[in-house]
């Protein structure tokens, strides 16, 4: 008998296993390869923690992984001598979001660890806040992201308030694996646990600091009491947890004209007006450039459900509304956080600007504009975390700002991820203070363009789904890892970085140096002109991702180049299937 047969036999039969799950699982009795999908492997505890479709199996997202997860989790905290510190909780709007967040709180209080449980949906930058805030070892966020509806997701943080890096990553991953019975993981009653004082309900003293230290970051209040009142904005949280805080921080600042998109205001893990609820795409914006149209709004925003990314829309004079892209809204930010803390109170002789390898060289210019250290690492967010804490531990170093291409960015340190809410804030600030020079966010934007050269870079997602799907991604990375192309499109390849090998190569001399990055599975190819290509599988979906970039003369210059150099990604990959 193939060993998924046994596991799914072994949770139809065994009591452990409640009666809503046994009968979702005989449900499939017919269905070979449905049982399979659900139990050929464990649901992978990866860097970033779990995230799959919910349902029963041990391929899925469901109490007994999240449980499974923890136990690991727990394991590896009391083996740290940290188990006093307690671990804080947080929770999306996703389906189960609620149940999976109080499965992980009780199985850590039957541990002996105080875990600190959100009473409502909160976003993930105030998880990573509350970490640091409550000084707890570590922080769990129930999360899938911008995933669609099906999916959910569990996240696992450290000390610093950054989800987890080497060696804490490889640690907890070690510990998850050698849960292997499901039935000897602990769990309690929630009532026994309130009553031992290992579960506690946290709220609004946390929101109150959380808000406050956003406040703490504002550079022109000024800007904000000349015309925060004129200035329209719309707002959407795309059915997640960014409404509420969202809307606190600009009314408190003072912005009054701030419409939030009806359709879309309350939390719903079905994502009803959007097939998946990302601001990075068209669909997400629909019903928030309808409404800006009919108000006349200068923005429109949008955060993804756990209010981590920051989609935005702006309007240029002529009332033609320009879609930012991740790195065009990071740019945007970075340039005027960094130029503005220039103008008021200068620039520290030790202040960096941080980014991930794929986000845009527009940064590195940036960066050298100000005459400011750059920093680049892999990606995800918990990289620029990491630095960060680097920069506290040696007593060297300073944060300026930091940003991923994926509309990710963080301003200030009160958190260590991704965070949308205070990125909300900092872009009506923005555009409050042009407003006051008679610019819009857009006329901002081309300035950038104009004086650091006109960047433009995109991204083509391959989606292969199953077991085989994973099997043809790996074969493009490994036929791309033993040949190199020398050209890709109009542009000769002049250096091969590959960060699992952890090699750079000049393809003109042949020499070879480190990257001096973690190994990861990814690689990367400097052009000419200041072009460039990465490929990345997705360590959240069945994807492989092309990133790329080009610098043009002009908007329409830029556009054209990067059209170009995408068709000729797409032709290199069919090439390869």
């Amino acid at each position: 008998m193939e060993e998924y047969v046994k596991r799914y036999e072994e949770w139809c039969s065994n009591p452990y296993f409640d009666a809503d799950t046994q009968a979702e699982l005989k449900a499939i009795a017919d269905n070979d390869g449905e049982i399979k999908e659900r139990f050929y492997k464990d649901l992978e505890f990866g860097t970033a923690g779990l995230r799959g479709v919910i349902g029963a199996g041990t391929n899925r997202m469901n109490i007994y992984t999240v449980r499974k997860a923890t136990q690991g989790l727990a394991n590896y905290i009391i083996k740290a001598g940290a188990k006093e510190r307690g671990v804080a909780i947080a929770y999306d709007s996703r389906r189960m979001s609620p149940e999976f967040a109080d499965e992980a709180a009780l199985c850590l209080a039957a541990n002996g660890i105080k875990a600190y449980v959100f009473e409502s949906l909160r976003p993930t930058p105030e998880l990573s806040f509350a970490v640091r805030e409550l000084k707890c070892i570590a922080g769990i966020n129930i999360t899938a992201s911008h995933n669609p509806p099906e999916y959910n997701g569990y996240k696992v943080y450290w000390e610093d308030g950054a989800q987890i890096t080497p060696p804490h990553d490889k640690g907890i991953m070690d510990e998850v694996l050698a849960v292997t019975d499901y039935t000897t993981m602990k769990t309690m009653g929630l009532e026994e646990a309130k009553a031992a004082g290992l579960y506690e309900v946290i709220g609004q003293a946390i929101d109150d600091a959380y808000i406050s230290r956003l406040k703490e970051q504002v550079l022109h209040q000024d800007a904000i009491d000349a015309v925060g009142k004129d200035l329209k904005i719309v707002y959407s949280p795309l059915h997640g947890t960014g409404n509420i805080p969202a809307r606190r921080v600009l009314k408190e600042l003072g912005f009054e004209n701030v419409y939030v998109v009806k359709e879309q205001e309350l939390p719903d893990g079905e994502f009803p007006t959007v097939s998946y609820p990302n601001p990075e795409a068209e669909e997400a914006f629909e019903l928030g450039l309808k409404l800006a149209k009919e108000v006349d709004a200068d923005l429109v925003l949008a955060t993804d459900p756990d209010a981590d990314r920051l989609g935005v829309r702006v309007k240029d004079k002529d009332g033609v509304y320009h879609t930012l892209t991740g790195n065009m809204s990071g740019c945007l930010l970075a340039d005027y956080e960094i130029g503005q803390k220039k103008a008021l109170k200068g620039l520290p002789e030790d202040g960096y600007l941080i980014k991930t390898i794929v986000t845009s060289n527009l940064a590195d210019a940036i960066a050298k504009g100000y005459n400011v250290g750059l920093i680049e690492v892999l990606t995800g967010f918990k990289y620029i975390g990491q630095q960060i804490l680097g920069f506290e531990t040696s007593g060297k170093g300073e944060y300026l700002f930091g940003f991923e291409e994926s509309y990710g960015c963080l301003i200030g340190t009160h958190a260590r991820d991704k965070d949308a809410i205070v990125a909300t804030m900092a872009l009506c600030e923005a555009a409050a203070y042009y407003k006051t020079k008679d610019m819009t966010l857009w006329d901002a934007m081309v300035a950038m363009y104009e004086k650091y050269g006109y960047y433009k870079d995109d991204i083509k997602s391959i989606t292969m789904k199953g077991i085989e799907g994973l099997e043809k991604i790996q074969n493009i990375l490994q036929t791309l890892r033993n040949n190199p192309p020398a050209e890709i499109g109009a542009y000769k390849v002049q250096k091969a970085r590959d960060y699992q090998a952890d090699t750079i190569k000049d393809l003109a001399t042949g020499e070879v140096t480190p990257t001096g990055l973690p190994k990861s599975n990814v690689l990367y190819y400097e052009l000419n002109d200041d072009a460039w290509v990465c490929v990345r599988p997705s360590g959240t979906e069945p994807k492989v991702k092309f990133y790329y970039g080009i610098k043009g003369t002009s908007l329409e210059d830029a556009d054209s180049k990067s059209e170009e150099l995408g068709k000729a990604v797409l032709a290199m990959v069919d090439q390869m299937l």
